[in-house]
């Protein structure tokens, strides 16, 4: 059983003792810590949103977080069944001091979690994240008496709001959608992605929609992170259906793969990578993307003519960078867009908009639209922890091993090597090490990879 706390909030496998898992005790404490926080902050309306993916324990998390705040005396709008990115707009849109959603995002189904917003619909900063952590840690919570209790109502209209902004965005173009009159293949892993990205598409005027797990029966029917190895159901269904593409989303619908017309991965790197390009030759800006992400998205960037900065990994460093910046598109090499024009989330339902434009006015198919952008490979690695590597320990013995890198320290250990490049961390959602590299062929970035985890598990 695991729990792990971080600033944007907790995550953990459902049942087990208290303190070892994401058991209801654990569930109250913190939700009570968020409430009282909300309050003690003195900004925005005591008023939150809430909203949960398809997970089979959803709806008891929900109802202990609900009444958990209500109990803190938060007002709570319960948005229901809803995408990670549905519910930061609907924080701002219904002018809330902050938003919960009930997700562990591409974790199996015997986890859960509480991801927490600010009043921007935004994930919290670090400071106020080890805020509410401290909170927690210290039971320091008080609850109100039976006549100051939060009210609770439902909202459950909220995709359909979220799928209207999108359709307003004036990069989106229907009507070059409709004419291209694509047949598109979904993948929604049993969760709310069913919900919503079948709806987006006939929004947007696609010819045919070919649902393959859509129901949001939270029984994930394969695991659910959209990586190539668990994608092979939709790559049949995408070739035997004659389809021009595959969308895959993860179960809360903030990461974003895409199919080929042949069945081949797309690629999930190079989703960003293929908005990004659409965006900039539309208007001029600057880029982000996290220090885990394929260097293609800086030589596009830098080939409109822009600039291109990194950031360490998670969403709450890469908006920080966005608005240092100004850039106009940005996200995570996992498949995450984020298009600050509609919010400053990751948001599927955005990248879908705009991949399907930029896919239509190109007027080619996804092979060949893929085979006019860098040629990139990343090798992903992990390790299981048992402890804590020194990394000052491991930062000398990978200078020996690689004297000509350029060290990054920003987001555990990055080296910067002539042809490519590769990082050591700790997962921010599970407890394992990462170790991802990246070089122009397969081969060398799978022994780039090889090399340091063996240099790792050494220690």
């Amino acid at each position: 059983m695991a729990l792990i706390k971080s600033i944007s909030g907790i995550r953990g496998t459902i049942g087990g003792n208290p303190g070892e898992s994401l058991t209801p005790v654990d569930i109250v404490k913190f939700a009570s810590a968020y409430g009282t926080w909300l309050r003690r902050r003195g900004r925005g309306p005591l008023k939150v949103v809430t909203g949960r993916d398809a997970r089979v324990s959803g709806e008891m998390v929900a109802a202990l977080v609900n009444a958990s705040l209500r109990s803190v005396g938060i007002d709570v709008i319960d948005a229901g069944l809803v995408t990670t990115p549905t519910v930061e707009l609907a924080v701002t849109g219904l002018k809330a001091g902050g938003g919960i959603i009930f997700t562990a995002s591409h974790n199996p189904a015997q986890w859960n979690a509480l991801k927490l917003l600010d009043e921007a619909g935004e994930f919290l900063s670090d400071s106020d994240g080890r805020k509410v952590l401290e909170l927690a840690e210290n039971a320091d919570f008080e609850y109100v008496t039976y006549d100051k209790l939060g009210s609770l109502i439902s909202d459950h209209g909220w995709t359909e709001r979220h799928i209207k902004e999108v359709l307003a965005m004036p990069l989106v173009d229907r009507e070059a959608i409709h004419r291209a009159g694509f047949t598109v293949a979904v993948d929604a892993v049993s969760s709310v992605g069913g919900i919503a990205i079948p709806a987006l598409l006939r929004a947007l005027g696609v010819k045919k929609v070919i649902e393959l797990y859509c129901e949001p029966t939270g029984l994930f029917p394969h695991n659910p992170e959209p990586l190539p190895d668990h994608l092979g159901d939709i790559s049949r269904v995408v070739k035997d259906h004659g389809a021009d593409l595959g969308f895959v989303v993860d179960p809360d619908v903030d990461r974003l793969a895409i199919i080929c017309e042949d069945g081949s991965m797309f690629g999930e790197e190079y989703t960003l990578v293929s908005v990004a390009d659409y965006v900039l030759g539309r208007i001029k800006g600057s880029t982000v993307s996290n220090m885990s992400s394929s260097k293609a998205l800086r030589d596009i960037t830098e080939g409109h003519g822009c600039t291109y900065s990194s950031a360490p990994v998670g969403e709450v460093n890469v908006v920080a960078e966005m608005k240092r910046t100004g850039a106009v598109i940005g996200g995570e090499g996992n498949g995450g867009v984020i298009y600050p024009a509609l919010h400053y989330g990751r948001d599927a339902l955005a990248g879908v908009a705009l991949f399907l434009t930029h896919l239509a006015g190109k007027g080619v198919t996804c092979t060949e639209l893929r085979r006019g952008y860098p040629d990139y490979y990343i090798a992903k690695t992990k390790i299981e922890l048992s402890g804590d590597p020194d990394p000052d320990k491991l930062q000398a013995m990978l200078k020996r091993e690689y004297p000509q890198a350029v060290f990054d320290t920003r987001d555990g250990i990055k080296l910067d090597l002539p042809t490519g490049w590769v990082q050591i961390r700790k997962s921010n959602t599970e407890p394992i090490m990462r170790i991802y590299a990246e070089e122009r062929k397969k081969d060398l970035a799978e022994k780039l990879a090889a090399d340091v985890t063996a240099i790792v598990k050494n220690m």
